[in-house]
């Protein structure tokens, strides 16, 4: 929450935010607080600059911060190195897509992240689905990607 009261007070729109800035500063600040040796777990982020409307760029930054959290505490057990990526894109005018993951060990083939007692994956779950409308969708190919898509623009 202090990350979006900072970008909106450097912004020129008090509406809008700069997506691209506010993914990079919350993903290297959470990097910090965990301590994380670049050298052991990169970041990886491809965002587009995409002005979202704050009722957006809330609950999307806090989803970004929980399924980044999830692969800095789970993804990387026993000191393995890896790397956690973020891109986000329009696939029009409208939609925009992020991807979130890591090239970790990935979630239990039986975990079924919609249906789980756990208060992040709810929360990740419920924020795309309730409040921003979109769908989400995990792959589990090379590690654990959420993919988001839901409507950025009004």
């Amino acid at each position: 929450m202090a990350l979006i009261h900072e970008k909106l007070y450097r912004s020129t729109d008090i509406m809008k935010i700069d997506f691209r800035e506010y993914v990079d500063d919350l993903a290297v600040g959470l990097f910090q607080t965990y301590g994380i040796n670049t050298g052991d777990i990169q970041l990886n982020t491809d965002v587009e600059d995409i002005p979202l409307e704050i009722d957006i760029a809330i609950p999307a930054g806090l989803i970004i911060n929980e399924l980044i959290t999830n692969s800095i505490k789970y993804a990387f057990p026993e000191g393995r190195k890896g790397m956690i990526y973020i891109t986000s894109r329009l696939i029009n005018d409208k939609q925009v897509e992020i991807m979130i993951g890591d090239n970790g060990i990935g979630l239990p083939q039986n975990l079924d992240f919609r249906n789980t007692r756990t208060l992040g994956l709810h929360l990740v779950t419920t924020l795309v689905e309730n409040q921003l409308h979109g769908k989400i969708d995990l792959h589990r190919n090379k590690g654990t990607e959420f993919a988001i898509q839901f409507r950025g623009m009004k």
